[in-house]
């Protein structure tokens, strides 16, 4: 096993666990299939071979694999685009062969601010068309561009989570259920709120989790249907949550992190009634993007979870042995890029988009031995 350069990850409740490379594991190639995109962030398969991503900017694309990326759609609702804010996360309806539907989050202006707003479109060649808002998170906040959360999944039951941020000055509302500061939020296709929700009767019904600080993760299981998010900590502290209905995951009560400044944010890292995170990394990797993997090309990573990082330029693969993570591995560091999102395409490979300027998305596959 080769010397890791850095050791960061703890596994809750277990030993540290290592950074490693293994001489029989995949060597993977890199092919930048699209670039000048305007630091994009999220990313979804709308068939086999197209895919819609979205620049934090405010704009859509398509891409497709043999015509290549399309200009900005029209129709796209305006994002209110100031430091972290703007166009964030995009998936498509699971149903999307039939009705062409798509779902974005986005930081939207409405009276007295902004805040983290989905809506749903139908897509039609290079237009949205039947934009609707369905969801915003409450309250909106004025003079702040940090920590909107802004991931989205579907699960097999066709709930739409949302992950949310605290906004950064409003951490202490990730511990209260009044509001969508620091919460997973599940609702239906049309923004309704499901009748097993586990806050249902409460002023903000829509909660699914609470106690985060900033999902920037967000995937479901393909076979077990349970929920998985990841989320920022402050200087250190980043955790991956295995997610349970009407769940505290802490924030900011309890921390595995400090301050920016260095000032204590919680001396406690547990407290009863709080859950602990399955991974927590310190130093922070600025974890983003999630997804488990499951194909043929990297027939030997299926079911373990691949993380983008932010930080640390890399992408992570941890592994999943009967639901709990293990040992962790990192892949393209020589590329240099902060790694925004990553997704698996229909044929098994890996695809990841590079957070900058010249944003780009790029294909990883395995090197013939």
């Amino acid at each position: 096993m080769n010397t890791p350069k850095l050791l960061c990850a703890i596994a809750v409740g277990s030993a540290l666990c290592s950074v490693a490379a293994y001489a029989d594991d995949y060597q993977i190639q890199t092919k930048v299939l699209a670039s000048g995109l305007d630091h994009p962030w999220g990313m979804t398969f709308v068939s086999a071979n197209e895919l819609l991503i979205t620049e934090r900017g405010g704009n859509i694309r398509r891409y497709h694999f043999e015509d290549g990326l399309s200009e900005p759609l029209q129709n796209v609702p305006q994002a209110v685009v100031a430091s972290q804010g703007g166009m964030l996360d995009i998936v498509a309806d699971p149903d999307f062969d039939t009705n062409q539907t798509i779902y974005f989050c986005y930081n939207k202006q409405g009276d007295g601010g902004t805040g983290s707003s989905v809506a749903k479109a139908t897509l039609n060649g290079t237009a949205l068309e039947n934009v609707e808002h369905i969801f915003t998170a409450l309250p909106l906040v004025s003079n702040n561009g940090f920590h909107f959360g802004c991931r989205l999944a579907f699960d097999a039951n066709q709930h739409l989570y949302v992950g949310l941020g605290d906004r950064y000055k409003y951490m202490q509302k990730a511990q209260t259920t009044d509001n969508h500061f620091g919460k997973l939020v599940r609702i239906n296709k049309d923004g309704s709120v499901p009748s097993d929700n586990p806050f249902v009767d409460g002023e903000a019904p829509e909660i699914y989790s609470y106690g985060h600080r900033n999902i920037q993760g967000l995937t479901v299981h393909p076979t077990s249907n349970q929920v998985w998010a990841m989320e920022h900590g402050p200087k250190g502290g980043d955790e991956v949550n295995n997610i349970k209905a009407g769940a505290n995951y802490g924030w900011p009560a309890i921390t595995y992190g400090i301050d920016y400044n260095g000032s204590v944010i919680s001396d406690k890292t547990t407290l009863p009634g709080m859950e602990q995170p399955e991974v927590v990394w310190v130093p922070s990797i600025a974890p983003s993007g999630m997804v488990f993997y499951y194909g043929e090309p990297f027939k030997a990573w299926n079911g373990d979870l691949l993380v983008g990082a932010l930080k640390f330029r890399h992408l992570r693969r941890i592994d999943m042995a009967d639901g709990k993570p293990g040992e962790q591995h990192e892949y393209i560091k020589d590329m240099d890029k902060r790694i925004r999102d990553v997704e698996v395409g229909g044929d098994g490979l890996i695809y990841v988009l590079t957070d900058e300027d010249n944003g780009k998305l790029v294909q990883l596959s395995p090197k013939e031995k």
